[in-house]
């Protein structure tokens, strides 16, 4: 009987760490699109309105450009938001560009799935 309970253990735990691998390998990570913006900003707003329907494709992170430790963005992007970078990279700026956003987007779901 011990012999079973003991086999039966570790058949569990191969079951658990089988199944972890399965859904760490399934996971995949979202990009991060970033908005550099401020408040008030109108156009920031119907951007984001804009995305509403791809947000389950990416993390938005917005950037308040005027808060003091972003002075840099400031200096940079003042008389253009909104202003998107996407992983980092500049995107695009004033409006969304869906066809940009689209393309840019399929390129790293195709890059995440392997190819």
């Amino acid at each position: 009987m011990l012999w079973f309970q003991g086999n039966s253990m570790q058949l569990a735990k191969y079951s658990f760490q089988l199944c972890l691998r399965n859904v760490s390998a399934s996971k995949t990570v979202l990009p991060v699109l970033t908005l550099f913006t401020k408040d008030p900003c109108p156009l920031c707003d119907e951007a984001k309105e804009v995305l509403e329907p791809y947000k389950n494709r990416f993390i938005l992170q917005e950037v308040d450009i005027t808060l003091p430790e972003n002075s840099a963005w400031y200096e940079r992007y003042k008389f253009d938001i909104p202003v998107f970078h996407l992983n980092g990279q500049f995107l695009m700026m004033h409006r969304v560009n869906i066809s940009k956003l689209e393309k840019q987007l399929q390129k790293l779901e195709q890059q995440g799935a392997g190819g």
